[in-house]
């Protein structure tokens, strides 16, 4: 849980707040997320996710865009000593980061953001939260 601004240096890594830090482990999976941010997962909670994806049927196009989408974009990233990662520059460019980025636990994930694109949808979502809560009431309770 939680959000945290940093600023990505001129070799595209960016610090990792202590609470990720150790929910992620040294090494983790960050691949392209929705909504133009990135996902990332750590080993255990990667392997989950790649089962049941795995299971969706090859036969569906839908199906095929979007693992490939998603495997493609994947790439295993390590923590240097100081808590940086070194985020590959297909999916830097991929969530439209620059300097300003913003890091948010979003449950058995991590989402990286540009703070543009995390202030646009913010202020979307924040107009329609209790619209998308009614949606979602069946999920929650």
């Amino acid at each position: 849980m939680g959000e945290y601004s940093h600023t990505m240096d001129a070799k595209g890594r960016v610090f990792i707040p202590a609470r990720f830090r150790e929910e992620l482990g040294e090494r983790f999976i960050v691949t392209k997320g929705l909504d133009h941010c990135l996902f990332a997962f750590p080993q255990k909670e990667w392997k989950v996710i790649e089962e049941k994806i795995k299971a969706l049927p090859f036969t569906n196009q839908d199906a095929r865009a979007f693992v490939r989408l998603f495997f493609a974009g994947a790439a295993e990233c390590e923590q240097d000593k100081q808590g940086r990662v070194l985020l590959p520059n297909h999916l830097r460019e991929y969530a439209r980061l620059d300097k300003e980025v913003v890091i948010v636990g979003v449950g058995t994930r991590v989402e990286i953001w540009s703070q543009e694109l995390w202030n646009n949808y913010c202020n979307g979502a924040q107009a329609a939260y209790e619209e998308i809560a009614e949606k979602m009431v069946d999920f929650l309770l």
